[in-house]
């Protein structure tokens, strides 16, 4: 258990948090939400004492113990991998190293023949015997194989550190455990087996996450920062999504029926204040006017941008067909023989262990590489617009963002553009900033503006999803959703195409398996066969 207590952070005159009070309680999962620069991580940092609040103090039980998630890829690289993971039980590792040190000497005095049976005991309550099969079954878990297990850590590539750290975390069945996006570089298996866990984790979880269908899968609670303040919601991230917009929309019709019966009472009294006989109902009417409670309703932190795309004309029957596409790249052959018809109404998510086969489909159907042998035609009334997952080329100019937007029609005035940039959240003076000096997910906005001022009924979204926040994921979501012409894109958000795919097409070494289904459905089948799938690389 772990005890927030009126605990406050301020940097300058922005305040992250003033007064939080929060018990987070053994057995539960809680979900860290908020937007961007809201203060997630640093709120993780104030419970693991990494970061000192301003006022107020973070309790933890006697002898409990708090396990964190290391950001720092670097700082167990002369570590072997299965010492890194051990290591996430500070004391148990000491235990071990002494008593290696000990039983290493040819003669022990009578202390340290004292100190030794102290440290077994001590071991053996630690689990200390077992210590080294937990590490490798959290190992193979998430992914690293037994081969792997005396490496030293800079022999790895960079995500199989990150996996070597999540199962340091997660080593020796911590108290409480503070874990800042888990599920970065791990694949659907990896992400299945961390649900699963913590879901039978019988302590206290705080986790923060871009993934909206991990949340949903292991949260039992969710702490909402905003306003200057973290309230906690009972329930997964859909339910809290579901209640907190349920409660602002109430707030916001209290609001306008009191703001609407107190025009009504003001209007009353200018019309008969003066008159005698109603001068009564007047003064009564002002009696209520003065009890009126109007909510000025604070500003939220979180934004949600305007994404619709809206097609100028229906598809027609022919769509696309694609014949006997190949294409080589640096002596490796990335699509072979490939052959796919689109239909009408098709949402078509690509799936596969290879990303960059995805990338190269998509790159030869917007006509930026050209395939080395084999067709592709689309019909006669489609128009696409496509979305790449590498845009920095885009961005390589000394455009201010209004510029930017007015070389794709028909964005052609400043005026439309800032009216444009400011639904996608760039208001102020930020539609005047530098493309140079845009954040990634700044980047994925324009592009996405792009796409939406194209107007087509094909769209070809490769990984639109990469650097967006909750906020961001949600409205892109719902705009695809709703989007009611052909859809051809990859994305790692297991949500995302969830809920927007009607149709799956894995691409194999060997070929496609097309799969006219939904997702879910599409991962039981493949569960039951005993087949891994990827949404992307990790």
């Amino acid at each position: 258990m772990i005890n927030v207590t009126n605990v406050s952070l301020s940097y300058g005159k922005k305040v992250l948090f003033k007064e939080v009070n929060i018990k987070f309680a053994p057995g539960n999962c809680y979900g860290l939400i908020g937007a961007n620069g809201a203060g997630k991580s640093t709120f993780l940092k104030i419970l693991s004492g990494e970061v000192e609040q301003d006022k107020g103090e973070v309790t933890i039980g006697p002898n409990e113990r708090i396990s964190v998630l290391n950001q720092d890829q670097f700082a167990f690289d002369n570590e072997t991998v299965i010492n890194t993971v051990i290591m996430g039980h500070k004391r148990l590792f000491t235990v071990m190293a002494e008593r290696e040190r000990l039983y290493a000497k040819q003669d022990l005095t009578d202390e340290e023949g004292i100190l030794c049976g102290d440290l077994e005991c001590e071991f053996a309550e630690m689990n200390g015997y077992e210590a080294e099969a937990e590490a490798a079954v959290l190992l193979k878990g998430l992914g690293i194989p037994e081969s792997f297990l005396d490496k030293k850590m800079k022999e790895l590539t960079g995500g199989d550190k990150v996996r070597v750290l999540l199962a340091q975390a997660l080593y020796g069945n911590p108290d409480v455990l503070l874990l800042d996006e888990p599920t970065n570089h791990l694949d659907l298996k990896s992400i299945a087996w961390l649900e699963e866990f913590l879901c039978r984790f019988q302590n206290t979880v705080i986790v923060i996450s871009h993934d909206r269908h991990f949340l949903n899968q292991v949260c039992t609670h969710i702490a909402d920062i905003d306003f200057g303040a973290i309230k906690v919601y009972t329930g997964n991230y859909d339910f809290w999504y579901e209640s907190s917009q349920l409660l602002l929309k109430q707030k916001q019709n209290e609001n306008k029926k009191a703001l609407e019966k107190a025009e009504d009472l003001k209007e009353f009294i200018r019309r008969f204040s003066a008159n005698a006989s109603k001068s009564k109902q007047a003064t009564a009417r002002k009696k209520i006017l003065d009890s009126l409670t109007i909510e000025n309703l604070p500003v939220s932190s979180r934004k949600y941008p305007y994404i619709s795309f809206k097609p100028e004309r229906p598809c027609g029957n022919i769509i696309l067909e694609i014949k006997g596409l190949s294409k080589e790249i640096d002596g490796e052959l990335v699509l072979n023989n490939l052959n796919l018809t689109v239909n009408r109404g098709d949402k078509i998510a690509f799936v596969g262990t290879n990303n960059h086969v995805k990338t190269t489909l998509f790159q030869i159907l917007a006509g930026e590489m050209k395939p080395d042998s084999g067709s592709f035609s689309w019909g006669v009334t489609i128009k696409t617009e496509y979305f790449p997952m590498e845009n920095s080329a885009y961005f390589d100019n000394d455009l201010n963002l209004v510029d930017w937007l007015c070389q794709f029609p028909p964005c052609d005035c400043e005026s439309f553009a800032r009216g444009f940039l400011g639904r996608m959240l760039f208001s102020g003076d930020e539609p005047l900033k530098k493309t140079k000096v845009l954040s990634g997910g700044e980047k994925v906005r324009c592009m996405l503006s792009k796409v939406m001022l194209g107007g087509a009924n094909v769209l070809i979204l490769d990984e639109p999803t990469n650097h967006l926040d909750l906020e961001s994921l949600t409205a892109l979501n719902n705009g695809l959703s709703a989007f009611p012409e052909v859809l051809l894109f990859s994305s790692r958000d297991r949500q995302l195409v969830s809920t927007v795919a009607n149709r799956i097409v894995e691409i194999t070494p060997d070929g496609i398996i097309d799969n006219t289904m939904g997702f879910e459905e599409y991962l039981e089948n493949n569960r039951v066969l005993g087949t891994d799938i990827q949404l992307a690389a990790a």
